[in-house]
């Protein structure tokens, strides 16, 4: 299947081919088709499988109908970074149709946003709060709205937004499309999907099933050694673009800090982080001026950043569907990918859960050339075979551990 077979204007087609698109995605081939005929939908799928297509692309051909430089279709995202990535793509993707959007979001100043507004654009690409900001100052108004597009709904819950999303939809007109995307349904997403769509048409696209790209390997690592096995782990790989993920901003940072301070050209994505100095962290990744990102999962979601090698769990997440989150990163395109994870005898019931999803028991691996501090346990050992490209060498696995 192409994309021609979706009978998009000329001018979309124009930008569809500057992209370099050629094959739908999965997601894409699922939700256009319904998008395009008027229908609400709920479309299930992780971040990195052209979701912002499958919406996007229809979005422009019914905009290309109708008035100008009035906000018809109202995009809310729940981080800065995922409206600003999702506005860029908007742009890269609009070509020749000379639709326009603006990107709203709190942490900088609102005169330019408000000023961009003014001077007509038809997508609003917004965060929850700032545009409850500005309408109810009366710098922007929903009476044209056609279109409403919730993206990464299940992380606007996690961070709390789903009150300022219910009064922002009490203001859009009733008659309009409505579409939700997630790439989890915990129950009260599945209500607000209910109260917001109208018999809609649901896609799900294996979100919760690993891509098959991606090698999973596991070093059994105690947790005050975990640091300086990072860094002889980044040392002796060749890690490209690496992301690190740990469970708490606290721990992201200083992470990060500490690599740093060792020579590696790493940044922090977290919370804490003003608009300015996250998007330095960003574009600074994405660019290569940094080789590692250390992140919390809040921080990173939605992002989605090309040709990353690798991915480190620094911290085991608590569910499947974060570690398959997480790891989904790398290995797109068709191009391997490799995710370690640093794990103990805590993590084993974790592991279990992870394997049995992965359908595969994950490569026990580790760096004979690590030296960590002198142990003080004693458990049983035995040995495993693993492989690095062409090499081979044994490694010693607790018992427990090495049959979870």
């Amino acid at each position: 299947m192409s994309f021609k077979e979706f009978n998009f204007y000329p001018k979309i087609a124009a930008g569809i081919a500057a992209c370099g698109y050629t094959t739908p995605t999965p997601i894409q081939k699922e939700a256009i088709p319904s998008i395009l005929d008027g229908k609400d939908v709920f479309g299930l799928a992780q971040t990195g499988t052209g979701k912002t297509a499958a919406f996007v692309l229809p979005l422009f051909q019914r905009l290309m109908n109708g008035s100008r430089k009035k906000a018809r279709a109202l995009i809310i995202a729940p981080t800065r970074e995922l409206a600003e990535q999702t506005h860029d793509e908007i742009r890269k993707m609009a070509g020749k149709t000379q639709l326009k959007s603006v990107a709203i979001y709190g942490g900088v100043g609102k005169s330019p946003q408000i000023r961009a507004i003014r001077a007509g654009a038809e997508i609003i690409v917004a965060c929850p709060g700032r545009l409850l900001d500005l309408f109810n100052e009366g710098s922007i108004n929903f009476d044209h709205i056609e279109v409403l597009i919730l993206d990464e709904a299940d992380h606007m819950f996690d961070k709390g937004f789903l009150p300022d999303i219910r009064r922002i939809v009490a203001q859009l007109p009733k008659k309009r499309q409505s579409l939700v995307f997630s790439a989890t349904m915990p129950m009260e997403i599945r209500r607000l999907a209910e109260k917001i769509l109208h018999h809609p048409v649901t896609v799900k696209i294996d979100h919760s099933l690993p891509v098959a790209t991606i090698s999973h390997a596991l070093f059994n690592v105690k947790k005050e050694q975990r640091t300086a096995f990072l860094k002889h782990l980044i040392k002796q790989q060749d890690m490209k673009r690496t992301i690190v993920f740990t469970r708490t901003k606290h721990k992201a940072k200083s992470l990060a800090k500490q690599l740093h301070n060792s020579g590696f050209r790493a940044t922090s994505l977290q919370g804490n982080l003003s608009q300015q100095n996250r998007k330095k962290a960003m574009d600074g990744f994405k660019n290569g001026t940094f080789k590692v990102l250390v992140a919390t999962d809040i921080a990173a979601r939605g992002i989605d950043v090309s040709e990353i090698s690798h991915v480190v769990n620094f911290d085991l997440p608590d569910t499947v569907e974060t570690y398959t989150h997480r790891t989904g990163r790398t290995g797109r395109a068709l191009k391997k990918g490799q995710a370690y994870s640093l794990v103990g005898q805590d993590d084993m019931k974790m592991i279990a859960l992870i394997e049995k999803n992965l359908g595969k028991k994950m490569s026990r691996e580790s760096l004979p050339s690590f030296k960590p501090e002198k142990q003080t346990h004693n458990y049983k050992s035995q040995p495993v075979i693993v492989s690095k490209g062409t090499r081979k060498r044994r490694c010693l696995w607790s018992e427990s551990l090495a049959m979870a």
